[in-house]
Order: C-alpha cells, then sequence, then structure tokens
C-alpha cells in the first residue's frame, strides 16, 4: 500500500504513484477524513467495489465530519460504470418541507431573521440515506448492512477531533449549545472539546442499525422518522412525517461539455457547477488561458467566473419546478458571445452586464475513489453550513442541514455564502434548493480525473481552476495543491485566499479596477485520482488544507 498525503499550500509537494503488477490492478482512494479513507479501503478488500466503498465513506464521514455531512445531509454521486461504461448522477439533494413558504426567513421588513441558518426550521428533508440504500442496490455487491459496518464501529467506540473539528466547532458553538442533544454530543460540557476527547454518537449507532436492518424505511419511517419530527417541531420546526414518507433521490443524467478535447462529466441541476464549468470552459476555450501564474490570466479567469456565475443567479433551480434555457445556458456559442464583452485591459463590473440582481452583502466534504475494475465515484456531500442547523433530533443522533438557506430568500438578498439569486430558486414545497455541489471526472485516452471539493459557492470556481491545470498536464499534487481564486458576480470583488496573490499580481488587478478581498485563510479540501488506464498508473491525493487521506494499493 502506498499512502500519500499533500504538504502545504506553496510549500512542498510530492506525487503519489502505483503501477500495477501482473496480477492485479491498483485502486485508491482519497477522502477528508482518515477513517473514511479506511472504511472504504475496508470494503474494496473485503469483495465490494467503488460503489459500495463509496456508500461505506458517505456513512463514515457522517460520523467523523459532522461538520461536513451526515445523515440529515444530502448529497450528489457521480457514478462510473465500468461494466456498461456508463455515467450517472445520483441526486440525493435535500427537499423543502411540505409546509414550507416562500418568504419564512424574511420578517415584515424583507430581511432575513437568521432561522434559515441556525435551528430546525433551517432544515431541508434529507436524501443521504435514501441515496445510500439506492446505490447499494442497484450498484454495489455487497449489502447495505455489510457497508454500514464501519459507521456503526465509528459511532460506538468515538473518535478524537482534529484541528478542523475544533475550529467549526468553536464557529458553531452557540447554535450547538441551542441544541442540547448536539451539545451533549458534540461539545465537552458546554465547551469546544480539546484534541483529547472522544466524539461517541450511541444515538447514531443505533440509528444506523436500524438502517442497516431496515434500509431506508429505518430512517423515513417508524421510530427514527417520529423522533425526527417531534423534536424538529418542538424546537420550532415544519417537518411532517409525509415529508420523510415522500422522499426520493432523482437518477440523473451527467452534464458532458469538452474542454481542448477533453471531455468534461458533472452533474445536471438541481446543483449548477455543471452548468457554470461549462461556460466559462467555453469562455476560456475561445480565448485560451496559457497560464496562470500571471495577473493577465487572473484577469480573463474572473471574467469569465463573473459572466458565468451571473446566469447561475438568473436561470438556474430544481427542474422539476423552474423552467431552465439549459440549451442555450450549455451552447459553447452563447457563453463566447456572452464572453465578448471582455476588455484585456479593464475589469468589467457586474452591475454592468444584463439582467443584474442586487446583493446585500462552510461547509461540505468530497471523495475519489477508483476501483481495481475501473469503476469509480466522485461523490460531494453536505449539510451546508459547518455542522448545519447546529441541531439533533433528540433521541437520534442526526444532525439536521441547513439547506433552506441555499434558496433565493428574496430577490437581491445573499444567502450565508453571498451568493444571490432569483425566483427560479425561490422556495416552494418539496422543491429541491440550488446547490454548487460539483463532482466531476475528466477523461481522455490518456487519463481519468476523478475530484471534487467543498468549499461552498467557491466550489465551481476551484474545479474550473483544476480542469485548467490538468488539461495543462499538471499532476495530482499540482490539481489540489493550487492556489485559489473567485468571482461569483455578487459581491463584486475577486476573493482569493490567504498568500495566494503577489503584490504585483494585486496591484496589476487592482489598477484594470478589479477590487480585492483576501480571505482570513485557505478554502477547499479537494480530494483527487487520477488514472492513467493504459498502463495502470494511479495518482491519488487528498488536500492538506483539510485533514484527508489519500491511499493506492
Amino acid at each position: 500500500m502506498i499512502i500519500c498525503r499533500i504538504l502545504l499550500i506553496l510549500i512542498v509537494s510530492f506525487t503519489c504513484l502505483a503501477y500495477a503488477d501482473d496480477n492485479k490492478n491498483p485502486y485508491a482512494i482519497a477522502s477528508a477524513h482518515k477513517l473514511a479513507t479506511q472504511a472504504g479501503e475496508q470494503i474494496l478488500q473485503t469483495g465490494g467495489n467503488a460503489f459500495d466503498a463509496a456508500v461505506a465513506m458517505s456513512a463514515a464521514l457522517a460520523v467523523v465530519e459532522p461538520y461536513g455531512s451526515g445523515l440529515g445531509g444530502g448529497g450528489f454521486w457521480l457514478l462510473h460504470d465500468s461494466s456498461t461504461n456508463a455515467d450517472v448522477v445520483i441526486d440525493g439533494r435535500e427537499v423543502a418541507p411540505l409546509d414550507a413558504t416562500h418568504d419564512m426567513y424574511l420578517d415584515e421588513e424583507g430581511r432575513l431573521t437568521g432561522q434559515s441558518i441556525n435551528g430546525p426550521l433551517a432544515a431541508g428533508i434529507p436524501g443521504v440515506v435514501a441515496a445510500l440504500e439506492h446505490i447499494t442496490k442497484h450498484y454495489g455487491r455487497l449489502t447495505l448492512a455489510d457497508n454500514l459496518q464501519p459507521a456503526i464501529k465509528y459511532a460506538k467506540e468515538g473518535f478524537t477531533p482534529g484541528d478542523h473539528y475544533i475550529k467549526l466547532a468553536s464557529l458553531r458553538q452557540q447554535a450547538l449549545l441551542a441544541s442540547p442533544a448536539a451539545s451533549d454530543i458534540f461539545l465537552d460540557k458546554g465547551e469546544v472539546p480539546p484534541h483529547e476527547f472522544v466524539v461517541r454518537q450511541t444515538d447514531l449507532a443505533n440509528t444506523l442499525e436500524k438502517i442497516a436492518q431496515q434500509g431506508a424505511k429505518g430512517f423515513y419511517y417508524g421510530d427514527v422518522a417520529e423522533k425526527m419530527v417531534q423534536g424538529v417541531q418542538a424546537a420550532g420546526g415544519i417537518w411532517r412525517l409525509e415529508d420523510l414518507a415522500s422522499y426520493s433521490i432523482e437518477k440523473r443524467t451527467p452534464i458532458k461539455t469538452d474542454y481542448h478535447g477533453i471531455e468534461i462529466i458533472m452533474p445536471p441541476p438541481p446543483t449548477s457547477g455543471g452548468v457554470v464549468i461549462s461556460q466559462i470552459l467555453a469562455m476560456l476555450e475561445q480565448s485560451p488561458v496559457l497560464d496562470l501564474n500571471d495577473a493577465e490570466s487572473i484577469h480573463k479567469v474572473v471574467e469569465a467566473m463573473r459572466r458565468a456565475y451571473q446566469d447561475r443567479a438568473i436561470y438556474l433551480g430544481d427542474p422539476a419546478y423552474t423552467d431552465m434555457p439549459l440549451s442555450k445556458l450549455l451552447n459553447k456559442q452563447y457563453a463566447q458571445d456572452k464572453f465578448a464583452s471582455f476588455n484585456q485591459a479593464k475589469a468589467s463590473t457586474s452591475e454592468s452586464l444584463a439582467k443584474s440582481l442586487t446583493s446585500k452583502g462552510e461547509d461540505t466534504t468530497h471523495f475519489s475513489v477508483l476501483d481495481s475494475e475501473g469503476n469509480y465515484v466522485a461523490a460531494t456531500l453536505s449539510i451546508n453550513y459547518p455542522f448545519g442547523s447546529g441541531f439533533v433530533a433528540p433521541g437520534t443522533g442526526i444532525l439536521l442541514n441547513d439547506e433552506m438557506d441555499d434558496f433565493s430568500m428574496s430577490g437581491g438578498v445573499a444567502n450565508i455564502w453571498g451568493l444571490v439569486g432569483s425566483d427560479a430558486n425561490a422556495i416552494e414545497p418539496g422543491k429541491r434548493m440550488l446547490s454548487s455541489m460539483t463532482p466531476l471526472f475528466a477523461r481522455d485516452e490518456q487519463r481519468t480525473l476523478i475530484v471534487g471539493t467543498p468549499g461552498g459557492s467557491r466550489i465551481i470556481s476551484m474545479l474550473a481552476l483544476a480542469l485548467i491545470n490538468y488539461q495543462q498536464g499538471a499532476n495530482v499534487n499540482e490539481i489540489v495543491s493550487q492556489r485559489r481564486f473567485h468571482h461569483q458576480y455578487l459581491p463584486d470583488e475577486i476573493q482569493f485566499e490567504i498568500n495566494a496573490l503577489t503584490e504585483k499580481e494585486k496591484t496589476t488587478l487592482a489598477n484594470k479596477g478589479h477590487p480585492l478581498k483576501e480571505m482570513s485563510r485557505t478554502y477547499g479540501n479537494m480530494h483527487a485520482i487520477i488514472w492513467h488506464p493504459k498502463n495502470n498508473k494511479v495518482e491519488a491525493a487528498s488536500d492538506l488544507r483539510g485533514e484527508g487521506l489519500a491511499v493506492i494499493q
């Protein structure tokens, strides 16, 4: 076995490679937590395939990375089945409760109340459990009970929190304190726990065991469902048993585009990344980026981001509720025409673009897995803000999401990520909220990239940069450790992680008219695999901005 991790950005990195021997093809895993990686590896070593491993890792992350994902959240799983050479998206995105209303998070003066972020009113109906059952049943080789065993063990035995857990628990301490069940699990007598604290989740282990025995019915019906609904309603939420009973996953056809001869495969709406990345790449294919290491290229890339994110704000939502002009948005000529106003010497302003909106103003997880048969999965899961809503339904161990904040609260009102939207993403009962989660594949005859990252609205820009670097021949470490900058149309500014731009670059960009916002820290937590199928060479890397682990066997 080869284990690899990436050293800090802009310092050192090394490439983790494995070559197949005469008898066995390699497998590779990269995830945001070592215990999740180990769970996936355990499943592969006991006869499971990449799809079984994806289920095990999703469940394990729900236990050991509660600030990023969980059974009370949702996600998108992008699958490649080598036996049929088919790609499919399993959409386990949350949906709005049946009693949700258009203006439920606004006060009488149209201002956000904060209830879309904290507490059970912020929670959409979770989709993770339904997705895990579907993937196991239709693509896996093992049983759901087999695939949930590592997560059950972690929940019973506990784990010790890392730096990332402690930092985010500190950020969300007040929200966790508002929920006694959450505080009892994730805090130490109301305080942010030290490194030696053991996070044990007995109620969650019991819930996982019911799901192992009964399948998704053990979550969406019966005792667990009743406890969730009772807990939510007692704390001011609006869930009903009908909400849980009516939930279903959606099996979707991926968006496919090409960039300089590389096929890119991404999920469609209700996640926005496939559309936005397709537009960014189409604009930059017309006006090529030769090197990302200069201010002129950064200027060009952020102007493409600005224009693509504008269409995200105006048009995108749940396809079951919103009539989106996808054929237009995915037409390369449309994107290239939209980029015709690009000026190399001067920044555009978002206000000057047609149909401009007005703005008043993380956390997620990802893993990638490749098995020895050539099946692979990229999965991005979320409960939205760190520790989601901060609310645990008593007696269940289930930490609920605050994904309702991903809806457009009102025209021009920004969500927690600073994103604005239109009626295309307005709250409606049973509707899926627009997402930025974008697990993706990129492949040509020589290489296949399996990649994704958390990061809220910045997921899309991080992956666009990754694809530009990949097309230029970057290895897996260079892709996950690349410096990161971002523009999302509104707010009208270039955001960039700490120390990502040189003083010369900042001066050049400011002189072109770009407002600049340096973040106080790095962001994102990318996990990637590059497979070279012709010679069975595999590269895998987990971004050390987080606490993940990549392995190759």
